[in-house]
């Protein structure tokens, strides 16, 4: 079967949910992916960043399969001698206290939601009925009911209410309007350190420093969702540590999984964690061995081989290449390390997929977001002979714009 047969065998059986680019990939390795033809294309989008650490990283790959001999799964009926290991690491990387391990990134947002608002309720003598959660504009944290009740995407929306109540939605990046948003019956604020879907939105310097200090000042919540920033991708570890803070409660996933399985996790304080009880919530994949091991491995490989580090040293390479094209279309460059926003100046109705599709064309596999942005997100791992091979190619497609 060729490129076009599986396209056409996809779209039969397949929902059409996603409009992805034409190619079929069947084999990686690193930075690099090739298709069902054998054509050989680099990777500027890491899944969605969640393969931080390349495409079947040995050492990831050797803790699963030597799991995989071992034992997989076992529910949270019973305990098992892969999870706490893990989640203390965890824990020491993100400078909390404990974590309750999930799947998909969404589930650890669901988490999240779940233990704030019972913390308002429990402890601030909240009503039921009556804790709101403070959220900005153009967020994306996941695809459940729950979450795209407070999204404004309306594609993300549209067909699929009545929505959860619950949530007050304010402009990205203004301090003025979360602080006047706050009230006696607010949970706290859930918030991106930089909006990735929203084509790469990076907020003022300080602007978590000061969420901080006003929900300190209020008695509510900080609660950042860094599953797609978190794990190196933006020069730390964590987003929220290039401001010195720390969140009450941090979202986690992809890049935890290594790009080999969904693993997820809630990490917050003892404090906040003891609101929850047995059957208060669960999972019977959340914490399993097999994933436990993977994330454990994947955590291990972003400290040993300094990725935090090198995303910001090839991210600063990277956009300086990019400047240095002088291309006229390009509005702006918004990045940190690794995750990189290309804004082209187009015209009403344009959008820069052509310029996506005539990249793959080329052997760059990079991903549109809101219209007139192109994210570039490779793994960590990346050289820079590989940077310097990618912009030789996107050079004669940018210039062609």
């Amino acid at each position: 079967m060729n490129a076009k047969d599986y396209i056409e065998l996809e779209g039969t059986y397949g929902a059409h949910n996603y409009h992805p680019l034409p190619v079929v990939i069947s084999k990686a390795k690193g930075v690099w992916v090739w298709d069902v033809e054998g054509k050989k294309y680099m990777d500027m989008l890491s899944s969605y960043s969640a393969i931080n650490q390349g495409h079947l990283h040995p050492k990831i790959v050797k803790a699963a399969v030597d799991q995989m001999g071992r034992v997989s799964l076992t529910s949270r009926a019973f305990s098992n001698d892969r999870m706490g290991p893990f989640l203390k690491m965890l824990c020491e990387l993100a400078g909390l206290e404990m974590a309750l391990p999930m799947n998909t990134g969404a589930e650890a947002v669901e988490t999240s939601i779940k233990l704030a608002r019972r913390w308002g309720h429990m402890k601030k003598g909240i009503p039921e009925d009556k804790g709101e959660i403070i959220v900005c504009e153009n967020n994306f944290h996941g695809r459940t009911t729950t979450i795209i009740s407070f999204s404004s995407d309306p594609d993300s929306k549209k067909g699929f209410g009545p929505f959860t109540p619950g949530f007050v939605t304010i402009p990205y990046n203004d301090i003025k309007a979360f602080e006047k948003a706050i009230n006696k019956e607010t949970i706290g604020i859930l918030v991106e350190p930089i909006q990735g879907e929203a084509g790469i939105n990076v907020p003022s310097p300080g602007y978590l420093k000061e969420l901080r200090r006003i929900c300190d000042q209020k008695g509510i919540l900080l609660i950042i969702d860094e599953i797609q920033t978190g794990f190196a991708r933006t020069g730390k570890m964590f987003a929220f540590q290039h401001e010195g803070i720390k969140p009450d409660i941090l979202c986690v996933g992809k890049a935890l999984g290594g790009g080999l399985y969904p693993v997820s996790a809630a990490v917050s304080t003892r404090e906040l964690m003891s609101v929850f009880k047995p059957g208060s919530h669960g999972s019977t994949f959340g914490g399993n061995p097999l994933a436990c091991a993977i994330a454990e491995a994947s955590l291990k490989v972003l400290v040993e081989e300094k990725l935090d580090a090198k995303s910001k040293e090839m991210g600063d390479y990277f956009v300086k290449r990019i400047e240095d094209l002088k291309i006229e279309k390009i509005k702006c460059i918004r990045h940190k390390g690794l995750l990189i926003g290309v804004e082209f100046k187009l015209g009403p109705g344009e959008t820069v997929r052509p310029i996506c599709e005539k990249l793959m064309e080329n052997g760059v596999l990079a991903k549109d977001t809101h219209e007139k942005t192109i994210r570039f997100a490779p793994p960590l791992v990346i050289t820079k002979a590989e940077v310097d091979w990618a912009i030789e190619r996107i050079k004669g497609v940018f210039e062609a714009v």
